[in-house]
């Protein structure tokens, strides 16, 4: 099911490791070249972090990009561009986020363009998703699962739902070693990917989800923490149905 020329739309860097690292092995072991574009730097935004860490901002960018430039090296991934955009942003950017796919696209020809699937897990995510679905049309389009929290249990690389075009691969040993050691080169995800498993990855053909609605019932993954009563920098406060309106204007 893998093309020859891949194009992974990462949303945050780290998310190429925990959707799949292990199917970029076994693609380039078929012969197929991969390429990524880093849609977010992979931080938060300077105002939502604590004020004594502001600061340090522009660190925490150059710091997060040299751990994706040497996960990419490691994994012979080619990085082909790197948005400015902060995390939990990218939702909010649609048109910009997809003149970004499109010239990527246009430049590089994959035949295959990556994405993570619709499933509750992170707000940009799931509009990455909404958003390369209109890229069908033009190319394959495999969407890779990352975790969710369907019925109240903490999943990773599971689908909500499963059909007969999954395809679930189990790592070997080998690969499920690779695949930590990529998860520990993000130091500075350290807390987020320590709940991530490495047994196995998922894939599909790109579904046709109802962006109307969230991506099942019940606590999204990115919702588990929000009662907080205070703006706790590691706590997403998006609400699913701001998701939902960006991304109906997107798409209108």
């Amino acid at each position: 099911m893998f093309g020859k020329r891949i194009l992974i739309a990462v949303a945050h860097p780290d998310d190429e490791i925990v959707a799949c690292a292990a199917s970029v092995a076994r693609a380039r072991a078929a012969g197929a070249t991969v390429s990524a574009l880093y849609l977010t730097n992979g931080c938060i935004p300077q105002t939502e972090m604590w004020r004594w860490q502001r600061k340090n901002y522009v660190a925490c960018v150059a710091k997060r990009r040299a751990e994706a430039e040497a996960v990419a090296l490691a994994l012979g991934i080619q990085p082909v561009g790197w948005a400015d955009r902060p995390a939990r942003h990218l939702w909010r950017n649609l048109p910009d986020v997809q003149h970004e796919l499109d010239a990527a696209i246009s430049l590089y020809r994959p035949d295959q363009l990556w994405v993570p699937a619709y499933e509750g897990g992170n707000p940009d995510h799931d509009a990455l998703n909404a958003l390369c679905f209109g890229f069908k049309m033009r190319l394959s389009v495999l969407e890779f699962a990352e975790y969710n929290f369907f019925g109240g249990v903490a999943r990773s690389n599971v689908f909500i739902s499963s059909d007969e075009t999954v395809r679930t691969i189990t790592l070997t040993p080998e690969e499920q070693k690779a695949k930590r050691a990529a998860l520990a080169s993000y130091k500075s995800e350290r807390g987020n990917l320590s709940s991530m498993r490495v047994e196995q990855e998922a894939y599909r053909p790109i579904g046709a989800y109802d962006y109307n609605h969230p991506p099942h019932q019940g606590k999204l993954w990115y919702a588990r923490f929000q009662w907080v009563p205070f703006k706790h920098p590691r706590v997403d406060f998006t609400r699913p149905e701001e998701v939902l309106k960006a991304i109906a204007a997107f798409k209108s």
